[in-house]
């Protein structure tokens, strides 16, 4: 090859590149503006909604579940700025009462469940299961398991919780629907791998899950599906097992 031709080559490489990291650079610049411009709405309506409940404007629990869907914004928002870097926000673990978290979730989906022509209830609980995990990523986990409910099922979809061995809780999804297409691996290892959108849900809650040390999981239903976040126990004393 001349050398004048690989001068002219090796040119076109560092233009290139030069290109691909400008255009790397302004499309991170518009994440990060477009994360700060939702972030100012979000504080916005939380700051409303601190000054409903001081003026007891709305059911306490309402706001409550309000305040956490928007803290699960938020929360997305922060995970959105940091996969920039190949990296996600991190988790802020506490104790936590389930009961009152799937009494959140009720709240939540309510309203959104009749829109789809069917009913949340909360089902059999138990009173007294904690477990020790980050409040919202776990909120999220339902969530995501709420919605693949509602989307593929009609009907009855119920919330419960139970502990299981006396080591682990295990908050469970369960709907009136066809049931799923597929094993939960069988799902998750689709969407994870990028191969369809159906599993994503699932995906997402079984990251949660793994990352606080416990698994997704289906139970036998005789209809529908019937799908699980198991997570260790935290017992009042402080212990986890």
């Amino acid at each position: 090859m001349d050398v004048p031709l690989a001068w002219v080559l090796a040119a076109l490489g560092l233009a290139v590149a030069g290109a691909a990291a400008y255009e790397l650079r302004r499309r991170r610049e518009l994440v990060a503006r477009a994360c700060h411009e939702l972030r100012g709405p979000l504080t916005a309506v939380r700051l409303s909604l601190a000054t409903m409940e001081r003026r007891e404007e709305a059911p306490p629990e309402r706001l409550a579940a309000i305040d956490l869907e928007l803290r699960r914004a938020a929360l997305a928002l922060d995970d959105f700025a940091a996969a920039r870097s190949g990296k996600r926000s991190i988790d802020r673990t506490e104790s936590i009462a389930v009961a009152e978290l799937l009494e959140e979730q009720l709240e939540s989906w309510r309203a959104v469940a009749a829109s789809f022509d069917s009913q949340i209830a909360l089902g059999a609980i138990a009173r007294d299961a904690r477990v020790h995990a980050d409040r919202i990523r776990l909120a999220q986990a339902i969530s995501n398991l709420v919605a693949n409910a509602l989307e593929h099922a009609s009907g009855r979809v119920e919330l419960t919780a139970r502990v299981v061995g006396h080591r682990h809780v295990r908050i469970e999804v369960s709907d009136e629907g066809p049931g799923l297409p597929a094993s939960v691996g069988d799902l998750t290892r689709r969407a994870r791998g990028g191969r369809g959108r159906r599993g994503r849900g699932l995906a997402i809650a079984a990251e949660i899950a793994e990352r606080h040390g416990g698994r997704l999981v289906a139970a036998p239903s005789q209809r529908g599906a019937r799908i699980g976040i198991e997570l260790p126990q935290r017992h009042a004393g402080g212990r986890q097992r």
